[in-house]
């Protein structure tokens, strides 16, 4: 079940997805979080946030809409209050930055990287929920790559690229960011998406739109790392809709090191180590002796 993602040694391949997780404390209270593989945190901003405007979540048959616009404490609180919680568990932690422009980014990560408990960096550069900053640095290759080189030049841990699936050509922004420094990606992110209320003939999302997560983004995902994962040579954190150790298997066959739960938490708070247990179960049923031999065997054989 271990795996090393980018020098991080993880008991197993499965963490919260950030922005699904918060910092941790709410799902501690239902099982020991050193259960996890990694916990990747809230994203956290130079300044605090307040978010988006309510209502900013909706449900959808095959998921979640949400544009919660990145809502956090600020930099200050996280590295006064948050980080030092989490030190507790024995648990790599994945710090998961955003923010407006390039110089809100490289303050953010100079900092918190530094943190003793933070292991890796995630970059996020693919937020649809909000209005400037964001999915604005996710489009473009050269401004995503611009941008991991500012992080790298400054952040003293591994950085993992977040990518957006609202984009025309994946492959060509990940192969700009590992280009660029990367040290892995993060895939996907949510969709753009959009609910329309009968009644009212108006969107139920006050920001209208927001991100389409859960099971209904699954074969994206996996579309996408089958892709990417043939043309870079850096590790894939992979997420998109995970609800079973099945789902795991095939982000792995696809070509990810390692996965992210995410919406699944908001059904069933358990979801994360309930398919630890059930990935384990169906590793030693099927005979394989070490899940990183799965990666990329979709495409490998």
């Amino acid at each position: 079940m271990q795996v090393e993602l980018a020098g991080m040694k993880l008991r197993n391949p499965i963490m919260p997805a950030s922005g699904c997780f918060g910092f941790g404390k709410e799902y501690a209270q239902f099982y020991d979080l050193e259960k996890l593989g990694a916990i990747a945190v809230k994203a956290t901003t130079v300044e605090e946030r307040a978010g988006n405007p309510t209502p900013r979540v909706a449900e959808t048959p095959g998921g979640m809409l949400n544009a919660i616009g990145l809502q956090n404490p600020g930099l200050d609180h996280v590295l006064e209050h948050e980080l030092p919680w989490l030190e507790r568990f024995d648990t790599p932690i994945i710090a998961n930055i955003a923010g407006t422009t390039t110089e809100d980014y490289v303050a953010v990560a100079e900092r918190i990287s530094q943190v003793q408990n933070v292991t890796a960096l995630e970059l996020n550069i693919s937020c649809p929920n909000v209005s400037c900053g964001g999915i604005t640095f996710g489009t473009d290759p050269v401004i995503a790559a611009d941008l991991t080189k500012e992080i790298k030049k400054v952040s003293k841990k591994p950085v993992f690229v977040k990518l957006s699936p609202n984009v025309t050509d994946v492959v060509t922004i990940a192969k700009a960011v590992e280009a660029a420094g990367a040290d892995g990606l993060s895939m996907i992110n949510t969709l753009l998406g959009m609910r329309i209320d009968l009644r009212t003939r108006k969107p139920i999302l006050a920001n209208q739109v927001g991100g389409l997560s859960g099971p209904a983004i699954k074969p994206v995902a996996i579309r996408m790392i089958w892709q990417v994962s043939q043309q870079v040579d850096i590790p894939i954190i992979g997420m998109g809709g995970i609800q079973s150790a099945e789902d795991v298997i095939e982000f792995f066959l696809a070509g990810a090191s390692a996965v992210a739960v995410g919406t699944a938490n908001f059904v069933d708070p358990y979801a994360c180590p309930t398919i630890i247990d059930e990935l384990e179960e169906w590793l030693d049923r099927m005979g394989v002796n070490s899940i990183t031999e799965l990666i990329g065997a979709g495409w490998k054989n």
